[in-house]
């Protein structure tokens, strides 16, 4: 049987319905929002010079900014154009000139600016190198990058040698080929950015479903009975689906959102390109539930238990176990599991009352559909597998899976990161997203004609500390070789990553623009490769949206930095260099040929193969994946799991905190201001009872602190979760710990437990034993 085929856009009802009206005030004036149409100007502005090449990306290109899958203006899943600011705020990255050169002869100076000003400095004219000491970048050509690189690679040990993939703009022939040249080079030290964001998703969904991917399609939220936005905020990271979020309004969709802070993006929402939400806002969100920080996995097994609990009442009456039956295992192991929950450590643990949690436990039993959406704050946490694998439990125990209108949706950020794992560019895995075990080894090594290295590689994280191992040691890092990334600004405690960017011997940048890691010393040399963006990649590429769709992107022709290269003809290049007499097993002549040997590297990518024009698209796996409830596990059936509720400790008086994005890609940073609550960078959201009993003002001068570092900042009032407060991301990761790495996934740790104080009490006891002793009672208390 065959699977059910995504079918055209829908029409979008733009009818007006007053009641869905955010305010009655045209243009939301007085209210705190985005400014689209002046954000817009600002664009254009921008980009005067190039405005011919920026209208043909924009019109011609599939988004390099998130991952909805738009295609020029067009996407699939509504009818008419569709544009936001994310996507215009990246579009300068891809149309600036070459930096001026006399910016490359004084490092100290560039070490001036943040990274915001780097980016408008322009783009990386061609390969430069810098050594301990030196002044400035010295220009260098490619034949000469590429030999020191290749000999460097020669005198190593290949678990010396890793790689990185960040995600925008980079195309799974890029992901591809980086994966084929790692291994060919000896190494499985590769990793990418996707990894770093939803590499639990991915973990759990395969232990649970047997998939990688969204289950499901952004058509499916429209018309679904609810729609569950569980520590997502696409309002803000993918703007665009706002719309869809309109459509699902109009279509009688309750929209619920779980997360610690009421979101204002999620509440209220201009959307610039339907006339009725551009003049009046749309609510968005029907009804919000606010959890602690790390109180998800408490959260859903109330849910459960109060499901259970309404079996036992009226069967029937909360889980679907027809579907059960015929399709998941475990299901008495998980009942057992969830009534022996405690009422009262749910209710500590997540936050939420008893009663609070029944609400949604038969809104969800209510609902004859559903569609959960999750982000970075279900992932990133050092259970973020768990977390994943609760929100699985739950759409199988309600029978969500595999039909219209329901599915679990891992909503990816940038448009090229579902791809990435799907190439096979990650330590543990191979094309297909599959294990590195000796029965894919062996089909690859088939396929690739040459040895697959058998040891498990590094996380980036790991590769990062391992460059502070000793001299001699098998697994030091002496080799690092990112295309985009910056560590620095991305990574919890900078100072300890520039230590370790420190010690590398031989460090690769390949990029569009220089960053602030860029700049930071290394042993030997730092090597910076000028690459392509996807938009000029010879022969065109593709990307993977969040709903499996696969976008070709042709080549679109305008300006160019003349000796910038596409980055899968560097890496072949480079491969080539080191091992001369093996080349013909790594060449590729060109973009095409790449995507045919996809299309047998991953069998769902066959189709691949077939796009070479400016519009073409395939989904693979189909409309649905578990479609009719049977799953690609070994048995066809899914997996209910019981999960253990985390222990959440922390003193009385301290806080849960987590970071946050604002105006901004990734660490990219577009304003100093959120649009959304007209926050800045160093404020602190806390909840005004909170600053209360602390004797804070809104606006007061505070500290936040704990073992891992001082964050310093003013106190802004929101409507956060008690005992939960937020900073903003990368500013506050000074705070996280280093080398908290998730179990399953490897994900690194983004929350923690902090203290917080003004600033004047902070610095007037900051030279005693008092802040020693506050922080040795954090410790304690977390353990």
């Amino acid at each position: 049987m065959g699977k059910t085929k995504h079918t055209g856009p829908i029409k979008l009802d733009t009818s007006w319905k007053p009641s869905l009206w955010a305010s009655y005030m045209p243009m939301g004036l007085g209210k705190v929002k985005p400014h689209h149409i002046r954000d817009t100007m600002k664009v254009i502005y921008e980009n005067k010079d190039n405005l011919a090449y920026a209208w043909r990306i924009l019109s011609q290109g599939v988004c390099d900014g998130c991952a909805l899958g738009v295609s020029g203006l067009y996407d699939q899943t509504l009818t008419g154009p569709h544009v936001c600011t994310t996507r215009l705020n990246v579009l300068r990255l891809n149309t600036m000139p070459a930096i001026e050169p006399k910016w490359l002869e004084d490092v100290e100076a560039l070490r001036k600016l943040d990274s915001t000003e780097l980016r408008k400095l322009g783009r990386i004219p061609y390969p430069l190198s810098r050594k301990p000491g030196e002044k400035a970048f010295t220009r260098i050509s490619w034949d000469e990058a590429l030999d020191r690189i290749a000999r460097k690679i020669r005198s190593i040990d290949p678990k010396q040698l890793a790689f990185y993939l960040t995600s925008r703009g980079i195309t799974n022939e890029v992901y591809y080929t980086a994966t084929k040249v790692a291994r060919f080079l000896g190494t499985n030290n590769i990793d990418n950015a996707s990894r770093i964001c939803h590499s639990p998703s991915k973990t759990a969904l395969k232990r649970s479903l047997g998939i990688g991917a969204s289950s499901c399609n952004y058509k499916d939220w429209i018309g679904t009975d609810v729609l569950i936005f569980w520590g997502s905020v696409a309002a803000n990271n993918q703007p665009v689906s706002t719309k869809y979020m309109y459509a699902a309004k109009k279509a009688g969709t309750k929209i619920i959102m779980i997360n610690p802070y009421r979101e204002p993006a999620m509440e209220n929402y201009w959307i610039p390109s339907i006339p009725e939400s551009a003049l009046f806002g749309t609510k968005i969100v029907d009804d919000v539930y606010q959890v602690n920080i790390g109180g998800d996995i408490a959260f859903m097994n109330g849910v459960m238990k109060h499901w259970f609990e309404m079996e036992e009442a009226a069967p029937g009456s909360a889980i679907d176990r027809e579907f059960v039956d015929a399709h998941a295992n475990g299901f008495e192991q998980l009942k057992a599991h969830v009534i022996s929950q405690d009422w009262e450590l749910i209710e500590k643990s997540s936050g939420l009352s008893r009663e609070r949690i029944g609400e949604f436990a038969k809104l969800l039993a209510a609902a004859k559909s559903g569609v959960f959406v999750w982000s970075m704050g279900l992932t990133q946490h050092r259970f973020g597998t768990d977390n994943v694998s609760q929100v699985a439990n739950l759409a199988i125990l309600r029978g969500f899976i595999g039909r219209e209108h329901c599915g679990v949706m891992p909503i990816r950020g940038h448009s090229g990161v579902q791809g990435s794992g799907e190439m096979g560019a990650e330590p543990m895995s191979l094309p297909g997203g599959v294990p590195l075990d000796e029965e894919n080894i062996k089909r690859m090594e088939a396929l690739w004609g040459f040895e697959i290295p058998r040891w498990q590689g590094d996380i980036v994280g790991v590769s990062l500390e391992n460059t502070l191992l000793p001299d001699g040691h098998e697994r030091k890092t002496r080799l690092f070789y990112t295309s985009g990334g910056n560590f620095l600004e991305t990574m919890p405690d900078p100072a300890f990553i520039k230590q370790c960017l420190e010690a590398v011997e031989l460090r690769v940048h390949q990029d569009i623009i220089l960053n602030t890691s860029t700049l930071v010393d290394a042993k030997e040399e730092v090597i910076v490769l000028p690459a392509m963006t996807r938009y000029e990649q010879p022969g065109g590429g593709t990307s993977t949206s969040t709903e499996r769709m696969v976008y070709f992107t042709p080549e679109i022709k305008g300006p160019r930095i003349a000796e910038a290269r596409s980055e899968w003809e560097i890496y072949v290049d480079l491969a080539s260099r080191v091992y001369p007499e093996k080349k013909h097993l790594i060449h590729f002549s060109d973009a095409r040929q790449i995507r045919e040997e996809i299309a047998r590297a991953n069998p769902n990518y066959d189709g691949i193969q077939h796009l070479e024009k400016r519009g073409d698209v395939f989904q693979w796996g189909g409309a649905w994946l578990c479609e009719g409830g049977i799953c690609p596990t070994p048995d066809g059936r899914a997996n209910l799991i019981p999960i253990d509720q985390p222990e959440l400790r922390k003193p009385e008086g301290h806080f849960y905190v987590t970071t946050r994005r604002g105006k901004q890609f990734n660490s990219m940073i577009y304003s100093e201001t959120d649009p959304f609550n007209a926050a800045d960078r160093y404020d602190v959201l806390i909840h005004p009872e909170d600053a209360a009993k602390l004797d804070i003002l809104e606006g007061t001068a505070i500290v936040v602190y704990n073992e891992h570092g001082v964050f310093q900042g003013r106190a802004k009032f929101a409507e956060t979760k008690p005992g939960n407060i937020q900073v903003y991301w990368p500013e506050g990761n000074i705070l996280i710990p280093k080398g908290v790495y998730e179990e399953f996934a490897g994900i690194p740790e983004y929350n923690t437990a902090v203290i917080v104080e003004k600033a004047e009490t902070y610095h007037a006891h900051k030279d005693t034993r008092y802040v020693e002793k506050r922080i040795e009672e954090l410790e304690m208390s977390v353990g």
